[in-house]
């Protein structure tokens, strides 16, 4: 019987997740052509393409996408085992907030990861507004540990981390949706950055526009895009597979970017909150999502 070695797998990994040859090389501590040695020796081992070439990018085939998934488990598993005898036993209750978006999509691999290291450790996580969040954060009113939200024009003083964040338009691909005036637009409830954004950019364009859906789900607004409603402004990493980014152009204006801060409890925080802080912040570091967006660097491997 045949056996992937570890070390093949996590290079998959790490590859699909930084969407770069070179910066996973980097990463692993090897160099690029032994990087690409690897996934070259590893599709030898399977007998099957894992990639395949479009443009000067880099794609996984569908056995690369099943390969990936598997692979992700064996390596959650052997963190896991490793984790137990290795690292001192921790254990707690940590209370995240998050906007709805960023709980489904980049986040949940950053706290699956970080609850099969520490499976002792239970995560909690709330999805609200980024300004409901920040304000109860803010005024002390909130019983969270942790809170991962978008700040407006200013970042906020105290954040454990911060970084801008690319906003996008985003649309159904068979539609022409975007060239309708008025533009129809499908947001967020009142309150959202996103939503304020929209209406700031479309107004200094001169561009006429209505709210014809709002969802306070990043699915509600999906559905709405696919039926072909209108069009929404998402943060890139945030775009789900199968909607269309928008360039702009004189259709659509440019968009300013957004901050997004990771807070922490100033007092009383565990150990165990004070742990998962830093594996976010580790995380983001080896994991270049913010520039690419999650399906992107799942399914456009770009060799940059």
């Amino acid at each position: 019987m045949r056996n992937i070695p570890m070390d093949l797998l996590r290079t998959l990994a790490t590859v699909a997740e930084c969407g770069s040859v070179t910066r996973t090389a980097s990463l692993l501590g090897r160099s690029q052509p032994a990087t690409s040695l690897q996934m070259r020796r590893l599709e030898e081992l399977v007998g099957l393409n894992l990639f395949r070439w479009d443009g000067r990018q880099m794609r996984l085939t569908e056995p690369g996408e099943t390969l990936l998934d598997y692979a992700r488990r064996i390596l959650l598993l052997n963190d896991e085992a490793l984790g137990s005898l290795t690292r001192p036993l921790l254990a707690g209750h940590v209370r995240v907030g998050t906007p709805n978006d960023f709980a489904i999509s980049f986040l949940p691999r950053i706290l699956g990861r970080f609850a099969a290291r520490h499976p002792n450790v239970t995560l909690d996580v709330t999805c609200d507004l980024s300004v409901n969040l920040i304000e109860h954060f803010r005024r002390g009113r909130s019983d969270l540990d942790i809170v991962l939200a978008m700040h407006g024009e200013d970042s906020m003083a105290g954040a454990a981390r911060q970084w801008s964040e690319r906003l996008v338009w985003v649309a159904d691909p068979a539609t022409s949706v975007h060239l309708r005036r008025p533009l129809p637009l499908v947001v967020y409830p009142e309150g959202c950055i996103y939503r304020r954004r929209i209406g700031q950019a479309l107004d200094r364009a001169g561009v006429p526009w209505r709210v014809v859906y709002c969802s306070p789900s990043l699915a509600g607004l999906q559905a709405a895009i696919v039926a072909g409603l209108g069009v929404t402004v998402l943060a890139r990493t945030t775009v789900p597979e199968g909607l269309a980014v928008l360039e702009p152009g004189r259709a659509l204006p440019p968009l300013a970017d957004v901050s997004i801060g990771l807070h922490r409890r100033r007092a009383r925080l565990s150990v165990a909150a004070a742990r998962l802080v830093d594996f976010i912040g580790e995380s983001l570091d080896e994991m270049p999502l913010f520039a690419t967006g999650p399906a992107a660097a799942r399914r456009a491997i770009a060799d940059q």
